[in-house]
């Protein structure tokens, strides 16, 4: 058979898988939802967030100081703080009305002034555990940059003589919907090459087409590449989609680096992932048996990929083992593309081992998928 017909019949078989999919109403609602729902409730729902968290202030100093102190906390990030007396900060605290409460003792300022030693109470509700974490960090830096402020208006000579000048690269807001939006695209595109891929191939089994299959001229390979390049081109598309109306549209998250770039990346990713996918359809029976595959294997891909904590921060025998999954180089690239407009001469070896790992999964697919349809002839 010459190159140019196995292309034809894998062009047509391609077609065949694309037909299929757009027949299969449940796969177009999981494809639509996950790159548009999805991607916006991850940016905008995201629970380590601080967006209008109720906080209520014991002001029993009354002074320019601690009014200074009451007016630091604003919208969005905390909701107008609430002034209330001492007697009041248990209820408050019990009944979940307040997430923090500050105390400001009496006499905080003139201690402050006469560099005695002063002291402010934080109340936290330690049940709203991720609130809880993000803020009360945050609030200990406001309290400290306005007693800084403070002092450098009443007596320069009292300010720490060291400034610290902070700058956020990437992100000058520290705006979290960049970081979540972004990073739902990259698990959407791993999680549907897999089902997408897996699903075709199940659904061949449980309509009996794949036994056309196999009494047509075509090969296994043949067969494997269809399912590669036709579901690959859907989930791109729908990532496409989703990065341009609801990510930088919807959203407003600028793109530092190139989109094709990126998609390039994407598609060796792909290349690797739908393998997986037909590889694990190999092993399973039915759609209930693939689903509980496809957890088992997705789950560890993503969480110990870098895309919700550094790898840095695993211990060193899980990074030295995520290297031989494909979602830990994808979400590297991704991040260096799309956050710090990395260009090719950056993120090469990601793209060498995406390749490297693609090839090997699509060798042991294809020698899966040889023996499991040979079974069936």
């Amino acid at each position: 058979m010459s190159p140019l017909h196995s292309l034809g019949t894998i062009r047509r078989l391609g077609v065949k898988e694309l037909w299929s999919l757009w027949r299969d109403p449940v796969m177009l609602v999981l494809i639509a939802f996950s790159f548009t729902v999805s991607v916006y409730t991850s940016a905008t729902a995201m629970p380590e967030t601080l967006h209008h968290v109720s906080i209520a202030i014991v002001d029993e100093d009354h002074t320019p100081l601690s009014r200074q102190i009451t007016a630091a906390f604003y919208p969005p990030q905390f909701l107008p703080p609430a002034l209330i007396g001492q007697e009041a900060v248990d209820p408050g605290l019990d009944i979940g009305r307040y997430s923090f409460v500050l105390n400001i003792p009496p006499d905080f300022q003139r201690d402050v002034l006469a560099g005695r030693p002063a002291e402010i109470q934080i109340n936290v509700d330690a049940t709203r555990m991720s609130q809880a974490f993000t803020g009360n960090g945050n609030i200990q830096q406001i309290i400290q940059g306005e007693i800084q402020a403070f002092l450098r208006g009443r007596n320069p000579a009292m300010a720490s003589p060291v400034e610290l000048s902070l700058r956020a690269r990437f992100n000058p807001a520290l705006e979290k919907a960049w970081f979540g939006s972004l990073m739902e695209i990259i698990n959407q595109i791993t999680m549907l090459s897999l089902i997408l891929t897996g699903a075709a191939l199940i659904r061949e089994r449980e309509h009996g087409t794949i036994e056309h299959l196999l009494v047509m001229p075509v090969t296994p390979a043949q067969i494997m590449l269809a399912k590669v390049w036709s579901m690959s081109l859907v989930v791109l598309l729908a990532a496409a989609l989703s990065l341009n109306g609801v990510v930088r549209g919807l959203l407003g998250v600028p793109i530092e680096g190139s989109l094709p770039l990126f998609f390039a990346g994407a598609g060796l990713h792909l290349f690797a992932m739908t393998a997986l996918g037909i590889y694990l359809a190999t092993l399973a029976r039915n759609m209930p048996q693939f689903g509980m595959l496809m957890i088992l294997i997705l789950l560890p891909l993503q969480m110990l990929s870098g895309g919700t904590t550094p790898r840095e921060s695993m211990p060193q025998l899980v990074q030295n083992l995520m290297l031989a999954a494909p979602t830990t180089h994808f979400v590297e690239l991704g991040q260096a593309i799309l956050y710090r407009g990395a260009g090719f001469d950056v993120v090469w070896p990601s793209f060498a081992a995406l390749l490297i790992i693609g090839s090997i999964m699509f060798h042991l697919s294809l020698r899966r998928f040889r023996s499991a349809i040979g079974s069936m002839a």
